[in-house]
């Protein structure tokens, strides 16, 4: 009688630790929606790194080895974790306290519904395999503009530095002054990036006062950019 009873107790307490500690179900489309706090930095593309790496295929991928990314912090390439639910899991909640010393710099999903659909949003992406049939549900990041294909008007010829003003002149004829502070110089060697020897200028700001002039490798910018005035 005292075995039986033990057991039906243990048995209790078994399931109640379970149900403590097993996560929900989570929805696939409400995940792909609540993938747009990621699309920024990660995108579902194989291959296709932002500033975080692709997040295709994660799922039972061991953390800090995804093929092209260069940008690891050691504390994940050392952390030893597999990308499975539950370790996904516990980094979307606190991605610091999971892996301390990670570069990752988001706060968190403590809402583990939240967490639950966007894995199993990750989960259906891993089952489909290919980025174009991933469920969307307004959860994906906008392809990257292809950069070789802007017209004239947006095509660099030349640079020129002055004082603390860059005057641009585009392939247009129009040449556009920036103040210095306003003018943000980066490199793009994707397949989406600008042809090699044409730069490309793209306006941002809400007053159209800055802007970026993309290169396609760091060693243009000593050719294209001249200081005279």
């Amino acid at each position: 009688m005292f075995f039986h009873s033990f057991v039906i107790l243990l048995a209790v307490l078994l399931l109640s630790g379970a149900a403590e500690t097993a996560s929900p179900s989570g929805d696939p489309a409400r995940g792909a929606v609540a993938f747009r706090q990621c699309a920024a930095c990660h995108s579902l593309e194989p291959g296709l790194h932002l500033t975080g790496p692709s997040l295709a295929r994660i799922l039972g991928r061991k953390a800090g080895t995804v093929e092209g990314f260069q940008r690891y912090s050691d504390a994940l390439k050392k952390s030893g974790v597999v990308w499975n639910e539950r370790a996904l899991h516990e980094f979307l909640k606190n991605p610091q306290g999971s892996i301390p010393g990670n570069l990752m710099p988001f706060p968190g999903i403590q809402d583990e519904k939240q967490r639950a659909d966007l894995i199993a949003y990750l989960r259906a992406v891993n089952a489909e395999g290919e980025s174009e049939r991933m469920p969307r549900a307004g959860g994906m990041a906008a392809p990257l503009e292809d950069l070789k294909k802007l017209g004239k008007n947006q095509q660099v010829r030349s640079i020129r530095y002055c004082g603390d003003t860059y005057y641009v002149t585009t392939g247009s004829g129009e040449t556009i002054p920036f103040w210095e502070f306003n003018l943000r110089f980066k490199t793009d060697s994707s397949k989406s990036g600008p042809l090699k020897g044409t730069p490309v200028l793209i306006r941002a700001g809400m007053m159209g006062d800055r802007a970026f002039i993309v290169f396609s490798s760091p060693e243009e910018m000593a050719v294209v950019i001249e200081a005279k005035c």
